[in-house]
């Protein structure tokens, strides 16, 4: 989809750009069975994936003993690991194709998956331990090659015409598979009534039919070309990028250390890494999700809280905006809208960090303030997480766009991989878990027990202003982060 639009003289531009969007997926009828085959695997492994993420660090409590510090911990390690794992595990899927990539990581994902249930069922103890450091730790760089699986069979199985729509669609399936996940949590622990560690039993489920769908569907794993395209490819094979790391050393090896620094304060890869670490905080909204929000809903709402269908809600209104709102969005100016859409993420915390009135249902009254917080959310995230691939896409020296994409990704890992390390302390201090037969931290706040800089809302509050706080930064200095994009004079006249 391009940013301007052509021939609206329907009598309905809304109607006529959303049936464009379902339009542009008809250039997919060109693509091969494998593309489809990855859309499943992709859709099933969302399923676990997100019915597994979305519960860990409850998981990790309950479970299997561990405090909430600990989990932090613990949790920690498994996505630090995870963001080194991204840096080198595109090498092994090339290295061994798609089919054989989606082999290994489907089986040690069940190898893992397997470690965490039976350690489920073993005796509180030093070898229960290690078989849960063990499990993530593996569980780690098959995450990570799944992610560069995704990112190459989807570039591999599509033409240049028909990739566009191809990421799209996959990002919708990926949506359907996190709603999915997310229900899944309530179907066992409320409708079966099972433990909530049985998701791993699911997941087991999944990562074998992810197998027989890679056995069945994904025979073909070569290049597809539309017409023509296939020579362009032959022509551009000598301007390979040579990534991030490379072209730091070829620059000191070339200007000396000294120069060098300077040369890279100037380059519009130092503006990309500011902007990348002042939206760290809005970034880590979205992560709160399935890091902090799941201790804070059971401790507020009870144990019977549907903690699932809140999860669930979140991808629920992101496939519904795909569908309705980002053929409008791309409409108006990149980096208007990334600074928009990311102070509307900010702002949705305003929901979390007002407390209920004396008297009030606490638990009525965090179903309502998190489903505002969610819809909000969601708004902001539509908005400005596309906008900043585009961004990134706009100041990108011509032939580097994938090592600037690639660091653009890095809030995500590197902010689950802070907010993880502190969420711990954090619930420990503001929402802690009381001794059975004791009165949860929702009742006292009922009662009137709890003040409020003792209080969840007050948690929330700090991480909505660390959000904000990058938010304005990035406002205040917009002349200096849009200087060098390439459309650069339609953002000054649209100021």
């Amino acid at each position: 989809m391009t940013k301007e639009t052509h021939g609206e003289s329907s009598s309905s531009p809304k109607e006529s750009l959303v049936i464009k969007y379902f339009k542009d997926f008809a250039v997919l009828k060109e693509t091969r069975r494998e593309y489809w085959g990855i859309q499943i695997i992709n859709m099933l492994d969302c399923l676990a994936y997100f019915a597994l993420l979305n519960i860990i660090v409850v998981m990790l409590s309950d479970d299997y003993g561990y405090s909430d510090k600990e989990a932090g911990y613990v949790f920690t390690v498994f996505t630090s690991l995870t963001t080194i794992c991204l840096v080198f595990f595109g090498l092994v899927t090339d290295k061994l194709g798609v089919k054989n990539a989606t082999y290994l990581a489907m089986a040690g994902y069940t190898v893992a998956r397997a470690d965490l249930l039976i350690a489920a069922y073993m005796e509180p103890g030093m070898l229960r331990h290690v078989m849960v450091v063990g499990g993530l730790i593996l569980m780690a760089p098959c995450m990570a090659m799944v992610q560069t699986i995704f990112q190459s069979a989807n570039r591999r199985f599509t033409t240049k015409k028909s990739r566009g729509a191809g990421f799209n669609l996959w990002y919708l399936f990926m949506n359907v598979g996190a709603a999915g996940g997310g229900f899944i949590i309530d179907i066992l622990y409320k409708e079966f009534g099972l433990p909530r560690f049985h998701v791993l039993t699911f997941a087991l489920a999944m990562g074998v039919l992810c197998m027989a769908v890679n056995f069945l569907m994904i025979k073909n794993t070569g290049q597809l070309y539309g017409p023509g395209e296939e020579e362009e490819e032959e022509a551009g094979e000598q301007e390979k990028e040579v990534g991030l790391i490379g072209a730091a050393m070829a620059s000191i090896k070339e200007h000396g250390l000294d120069q060098a620094a300077k040369r890279f304060f100037r380059s519009p890869l130092w503006k990309l890494t500011v902007l990348i670490f002042l939206l760290l905080g809005v970034r880590c909204v979205f992560i709160n999700l399935s890091i902090v929000a799941p201790k804070f809903w059971l401790r507020m709402i009870g144990d019977d809280a549907s903690i699932g269908a809140l999860q669930a809600f979140n991808p629920v209104l992101v496939i519904i905006g795909l569908i309705l709102f980002i053929p409008l969005l791309h409409r108006f100016k990149i980096y208007n809208m990334l600074i928009f859409g990311a102070l509307i993420t900010a702002l949705s915390m305003i929901f979390l960090v007002i407390p209920p009135a004396q008297g009030w249902d606490v638990a009525k009254f965090t179903y309502i303030m998190t489903i505002c917080f969610l819809l909000v959310l969601t708004i902001g995230e539509l908005i400005w997480s596309p906008r900043l691939q585009e961004y990134t896409a706009s100041i990108a020296p011509k032939g580097q766009e994938g090592t600037f994409l690639g660091l653009s990704m890095v809030p995500y890992f590197l902010g689950k991989t802070i907010l993880a390390g502190v969420s711990g302390h954090m619930i420990a201090r503001w929402c802690p878990e009381y001794p059975e037969g004791e009165a949860t931290v929702g009742e006292r706040i009922a009662a009137g027990e709890v003040g409020y800089w003792d209080s969840p809302y007050a948690m929330w509050l700090i991480l909505g202003a660390w959000a904000l706080v990058g938010v304005l930064a990035a406002i205040y200095f917009r002349g200096w982060f849009t200087k060098d994009m390439a459309d650069s004079k339609s953002e000054e006249a649209a100021a």
